[in-house]
């Protein structure tokens, strides 16, 4: 038997490699010197996209030099019919993607930009509008009554310093701002400056000022900031009148871009960047050309100023490119030594095999074949702890006081489901005093972090040191092992009127679930794809673990719609 196998894997062997000297770099036609047309990506980009456009030509050229990649600007103009125009590829910004008249064309969205409110860093109201924010309804106020602008308007209160609102002549970042404020544009007004330029030196001199305009227009020349004297205008994006702690992401220009990317900056001051082409793209190169903008060309969307995808957007839209094959020129494709080194790694990648394969067929014979378990957990109310004697929190924490009136408090079985598998936890230290509703501790997940809010006031008299070194220990023994810490209450009495024990909890635990249900059918950061992962095909049940399957943009939203909202 054995002799009969390693014939087998020779005459295999053989053929494979007599494939793969004939075969090996073949995969795109020889260039002479990049003219072959196959070999040429033509890009057409809208002249406020062509430096990162010629960015992410010259860095796919630097890695694939055999593949030729040609630049040029196109003018708002030339974009309104693109049906003749086989062959090339266009980036277009919105401006410009606005204008094309035919619906027909193919597009992708391969990145974003914003349009943001800058303001006078030397602004007499600057601390309370840190703190309070302005809403769209804010601006409402503001713009919908011409005659009378005044800072004390956009904060709703008597203030009667004068707004001096700038603007350029540009009507797609006017209807960007008209959107954001649910009014008409032509309504807005202000003073009028000659380019952007003019509108950003102004507003940096005047105190009062105020402009709306994209976020590239105020980044210093090393775009790690923003240039002197200016600063985003923070939003009260839920309107509710302040500046709640997921709202606070203008302190510097990283958290503000994060912010942007996991959707806590207003959507409709956000603008998309286009790739567009007559056609479907079939051209091999181009394919190979946008897979990698939409993975590790990425990185130059915030270089530039713009914002790039998440990443279970990204990967939906490689998956929807039509060649799932990433076909790539080298230089050397033909070159015996290539050819050669090929040929010996797949033969011993083949040998590898063929002795794992002779090894299964021997243990086979010495052992029982055993059952494989099924990887796929369900996650239900079945699944979830309900030990009897504590008290719970809506924030899925617990508390139980000991004999000595020192109270035990830890996370919920429920929320370790959740999450999964804990990799770090920060937590407080001695003698710190919390209180309740206060963040208690994080707990993170490779990078990912949830913070959890205490249940009960108190002083820390001590914490599970343990958990430095095992923090899995929450996951496997939520209510025992795995708590956080001992406190000494201070309102212990008052505050378990408010908790939660006993039938109350099972039924409390059953809203919950369904909570948690409508989280993921309504997210925004969690499409239809993303979400057949986390419920199983039966109905609709929830798969234990869920949250590990997804980016920090999902954990935050969770945080935000989920955990605080609880609060």
């Amino acid at each position: 038997m054995k002799s009969k196998i390693i014939l087998i894997i020779g005459f295999f062997l053989m053929n494979f490699s007599i494939t793969c000297n004939s075969s090996v770099g073949n995969e795109l036609p020889r260039t002479d010197k990049g003219t072959n047309p196959d070999h040429a990506i033509n890009i057409q980009s809208s002249q406020d996209l062509l430096i990162l456009t010629t960015k992410w030509a010259s860095e796919f050229t630097y890695l694939h030099p055999a593949i030729k990649v040609s630049v040029t600007g196109i003018k708002a103009s030339e974009v309104v019919d693109l049906t003749g125009q086989e062959g090339n590829l266009f980036f277009l910004s919105n401006d410009y993607y606005s204008r094309i008249k035919n619906e027909s064309l193919w597009n992708m969205v391969v990145g974003r930009d914003a349009i943001v409110p800058v303001i006078n860093m030397q602004n007499p109201m600057l601390e309370e509008i840190n703190k309070y924010g302005i809403s769209s309804e804010g601006f409402f106020r503001l713009f919908s009554n011409p005659e009378n602008k005044e800072w004390g308007i956009l904060l709703g209160n008597t203030q009667k310093l004068p707004v001096h609102y700038y603007q350029i002549n540009d009507p797609s970042i006017k209807s960007v701002i008209g959107d954001f404020m649910n009014i008409d544009p032509d309504v807005i007004g202000g003073i009028t400056s000659e380019s952007v330029g003019q509108m950003i030196s102004t507003v940096q001199k005047d105190p009062y000022g105020l402009a709306f305009c994209r976020l590239t227009d105020i980044l210093n020349p090393d775009k790690k900031g923003f240039i002197d004297n200016l600063t985003i205008l923070p939003i009260d994006k839920n309107g509710n009148g302040r500046l709640d702690r997921f709202e606070m992401i203008y302190s510097d220009l990283n958290t503000f871009m994060r912010g942007v990317w996991v959707g806590k900056y207003p959507s409709s001051l956000c603008r998309n960047i286009y790739s567009v082409s007559s056609k479907t793209p079939a051209n091999k190169n181009e394919i190979a050309f946008l897979k990698w903008v939409l993975t590790d060309g990425q990185q130059y969307l915030n270089q530039n100023g713009y914002f790039d995808l998440v990443y279970s957007e990204r990967q939906a839209k490689v998956d929807l490119l039509t060649d799932n094959k990433i076909y790539l020129s080298s230089s050397d494709e033909n070159s015996p030594f290539k050819k050669t080194l090929i040929t010996l790694i797949v033969i011993g990648v083949i040998a590898f095999l063929a002795v794992m394969f002779l090894r299964f067929f021997k243990n086979r014979k010495e052992t029982k074949p055993e059952k494989i378990a099924d990887t796929t957990s369900v996650f239900d109310e079945n699944s979830v702890l309900l030990p009897k004697g504590l008290y719970f929190d809506k924030s899925h924490t617990w508390a139980f006081m000991e004999k000595n009136g020192t109270v035990r408090i830890g996370i919920d079985d429920f929320l370790q489901h959740v999450t999964g598998p804990v990799t770090r936890i920060k937590m407080k230290t001695r003698g710190e005093k919390i209180t309740k509703g206060d963040p208690l501790l994080s707990i993170i997940q490779n990078g990912k972090q949830l913070t959890i809010y205490a249940p009960v006031s108190g002083t820390i008299i001590s914490y599970n040191e343990t958990l430095n070194t095992e923090s899995t220990m929450i996951n496997s023994s939520p209510y025992s092992d795995g708590w956080i810490y001992m406190i000494d209450p201070s309102n212990w009495l008052r505050e378990i009127q408010f908790m939660i024990r006993g039938d109350k909890f099972s039924a409390w635990l059953s809203s919950e679930f369904s909570r948690l249900k409508d989280f993921f059918a309504s997210s925004a950061m969690v499409g239809p794809l993303e979400y057949s992962h986390v419920v199983l095909q039966d109905g609709g049940v929830l798969k234990d673990n869920l949250l590990s399957d997804f980016g920090p943009e999902v954990w935050e939203e969770f945080q935000t719609k989920f955990i605080d909202s609880s609060k």
